[in-house]
């Protein structure tokens, strides 16, 4: 983002309406307000458009660890979704997201960058800001669950990142999960 300073700040009850105008009036994938992996399916499904809303701002009101904003000139332009994997229960049972990596495991679950934000390295950049601002909580490693981007691959199929941009930001593939993803994942270097 070579003519753009971008601004990293997390989700919390001062920036909510930063991510609320991002997410606008619908929450961005029908619905989910970054609340799918935070939530089972049945608490998920149940909640509804306005539970899962409510459910991640009175986290965010809570000072839980949900995320990152990425401003750009004041405009909030993208979000990357990283916390302790205990906070997203439904990445156990996930056949793609399952790790059994022991410690402070931290995931990065999704990234949302509003088409105004695109093309212009907000991705990658929210990527490595998510990394440090793990390492900054305590975490002892961070992983990913990327999608191996190819001819057909869209916007929409990118929100969890792909396999090259996570590679380019230092994390090693642990697995090849199925044709598509991958579990990857980044030792947080000891401070001594």
């Amino acid at each position: 983002m070579p003519d753009s300073v971008v601004e990293f700040v997390p989700l919390g009850a001062e920036t909510w309406p930063l991510f609320e105008r991002l997410f606008g009036p619908g929450g961005v994938q029908g619905g989910c307000w970054c609340s799918f992996f935070r939530l089972s399916g049945p608490d998920y499904k149940a909640a509804g458009r306005e539970g899962r809303k409510e459910h991640v701002r009175s986290a965010a009101q809570d000072g839980k660890p949900l995320g990152l904003l990425g401003i750009i000139d004041g405009e909030p332009l993208g979000w990357v979704a990283v916390s302790p994997r205990k906070d997203n229960p439904r990445l156990a049972r996930s056949r793609v997201m399952a790790s059994d990596e022991p410690g402070a495991v931290w995931s990065i679950t999704c990234f949302y960058i509003h088409r105004r934000g695109r093309r212009r390295g907000l991705a990658t950049a929210l990527l490595r800001a998510a990394v440090d601002y793990a390492a900054e909580q305590g975490a002892e490693s961070v992983e990913g669950y990327p999608v191996e981007a190819g001819p057909r691959t869209t916007s929409a199929d990118l929100y969890h990142g792909s396999t090259g941009m996570f590679t380019d930001a230092g994390f090693e593939v642990v697995e090849k999960r199925g044709l598509a993803r991958a579990l990857v994942r980044r030792r947080i270097p000891v401070a001594r």
